[in-house]
């Protein structure tokens, strides 16, 4: 039996790289990952007397050069262009440090404490207290639409293949999209439902503020959801099994935990595995959500986010689309062509 087993692993090339390749990938990324310090903290001053402040910070708040000269401190903060705005305009300089960005925001907060009294004038927006619970329930909301949309779409169409419905629906006088859309808008609603519910508990049991449009809100977790179902799909499309494809939505949550921004601050990560987190569309609805619900922020400074989730819902319900067009529909159609001859 053991023979038999160890036979079967080596033939089942997708669990051995699972078994050997992926812990060393993974211990390596998250390894880099896993740092809570944040060493840059991007910085804006503005007002008359901007120079002689700039050059007291010190080396870990870099002066963002390129910010609009007209906005002022907070709107600075509230649009996310930097984690620090300090205002030379006031004596003293008041200092706002962006809440919702907690680690930076701690950081900020033990730095400034090492000025002398009286120095700078220091204000926490948007999370005063700085609460772990009022960033972590925004992207908490996230994180349970990813693990819902992606585990539970991606054993959709795998149903299909093993109960041998799915060369039914391949010729179906229904083209590839229409399948793939009819399997991902029953979970697109129950995931709506629960978008809605875990939105309302977050806020009303922990406190959470939500400061922003509700419409903008449930318009950037829409689209997130359809890139997260359609990745759900994809992976269904690419496996054989449900085991198989629980194990590639496993492999394609864990990433999105651990590099989003969600745990560790993406600031605090290399560049190359801050690379990676910026291609997860998890990063992208955790600034939204953080964006609109702490931040009140409106579409003007989220628009780069929204377009990013867009684009990548096209692609990826692309992709699902013609991986089903070409795997699973020629050749049932093949089948059932032969069946008819005979």
């Amino acid at each position: 039996m053991i023979l038999k087993e160890f036979r079967e692993l080596r033939r089942d090339k997708r669990t051995m790289a699972m078994l050997i390749a992926l812990p060393i990938v993974l211990l390596t990324i998250f390894g880099y990952a896993a740092n809570f310090n944040v060493d840059e903290i991007p910085t804006a001053v503005v007002g008359d007397n901007a120079a002689p402040i700039e050059q007291q910070l010190p080396d870990m708040f870099p002066v963002e050069s390129d910010v609009d000269a007209d906005a002022t401190a907070q709107e600075l903060i509230r649009d996310n262009v930097v984690d620090v705005a300090i205002d030379t305009s006031t004596q003293p300089a008041a200092v706002y440090i962006d809440g919702s960005s907690l680690f930076a925001a701690q950081s900020a907060q033990a730095a400034f404490a090492q000025f002398p009294d009286g120095a700078v004038s220091v204000e926490i927006l948007y999370n005063p207290d700085l609460t772990t619970a009022w960033v972590m329930v925004p992207a908490l909301i996230g994180l349970i639409l990813t693990f819902i949309g992606t585990i539970i779409t991606s054993i959709g169409l795998v149903k299909e293949r093993q109960s041998g419905t799915i060369e039914q629906l391949a010729v179906m006088p229904l083209k590839a999209s229409d399948v793939i859309l009819g399997k991902i808008v029953p979970y697109f609603i129950l995931a709506c439902v629960d978008m809605v519910v875990v939105t309302v508990v977050g806020v009303w049991l922990f406190d959470v503020p939500f400061n922003g449009n509700v419409a903008l809100f449930a318009l950037g977790a829409a689209i997130f959801l359809f890139v997260v179902l359609g990745l759900g799909v994809l992976i269904s499309t690419a496996s054989q099994t449900q085991a198989q494809a629980i194990q590639m939505a496993i492999m394609m949550l864990l990433p999105q935990i651990l590099l989003s921004g969600f745990i560790f601050p993406l600031d605090a990560m290399p560049t190359v595995i801050a690379w990676i987190g910026h291609l997860l569309p998890l990063t992208y609805f955790v600034e939204i959500s953080q964006g609109i619900m702490l931040r009140g922020a409106g579409f003007d400074s989220l628009m780069v986010n929204f377009g990013v989730l867009t684009l990548m819902a096209v692609v990826i319900f692309g992709a699902a689309v013609a991986r089903f067009r070409r795997d699973l529909a020629p050749s049932a159609h093949k089948r059932a062509t032969k069946d008819g001859a005979k």
